[in-house]
C-alpha cells in the first residue's frame, strides 16, 4: 500500500552489452555525499553486470513512459528494441524522455534476504522541469493528480 515512482536502472557490461530493468525500489540515502539506493533480486539475470560493474544510471520515468516500464520489466524480449538512449558520463545508458537521471558510481552492495541492495554515489543528475512522474501502486501504474 505504498505508492512509488518508477525507474529503469541501466548499465553497460564489460563486454559492451546493455542491461536494464524496471525497479521501483529506489530511495535517497544521503545528501552529503549524495547517495541513492535500489535493490535487485538475487535470481535476476542482470545481477552479474550490476554486481561487477563500476557505474549505472537510474532513469526516473515520466507519466507517458508506461510502455517503457513494461518493456524493461518483460522477460524473454529485447528490452532495448526501439529504445532511444545515449551514453552518460561513465557509459551507462540514459533513456530519452526520462523525468530525471542519476548517474552513479557503484559504491557498495549489501545482500539481504533474497535481494542485493545497491548504494550508488551520484556523480551527476539532471531533471526535466515540469515532467510529471510515473507512479506505481497496488500493481497498477498511475500519474500524478494534484490535491
Amino acid at each position: 500500500m505504498f505508492a512509488t515512482g518508477v525507474t529503469v536502472v541501466t548499465a553497460r557490461g564489460a563486454d559492451g552489452q546493455l542491461v536494464g530493468l524496471t525497479a521501483n525500489s529506489f530511495n535517497s540515502v544521503s545528501m552529503n555525499p549524495p547517495l541513492v539506493l535500489w535493490s535487485l533480486a538475487l535470481v535476476s539475470a542482470s545481477l552479474p553486470v550490476f554486481a561487477t560493474g563500476a557505474h549505472y544510471a537510474i532513469n526516473v520515468l515520466e507519466a507517458g513512459q508506461v510502455a517503457l516500464a513494461e518493456q524493461f520489466a518483460a522477460r524473454g524480449v529485447d528490452r532495448w528494441a526501439g529504445v532511444e538512449h545515449h551514453p552518460g558520463i561513465s557509459g551507462a545508458p540514459l533513456l530519452a524522455g526520462a523525468a530525471a537521471t542519476f548517474e552513479c558510481f557503484n559504491r557498495s552492495r549489501h545482500e539481504e534476504g533474497d535481494h542485493v541492495i545497491f548504494v550508488g554515489e551520484v556523480e551527476r543528475c539532471s531533471h526535466r522541469t515540469g515532467a510529471s512522474p510515473l507512479l506505481y501502486h497496488g500493481g497498477r501504474f498511475y500519474t500524478e493528480h494534484p490535491l
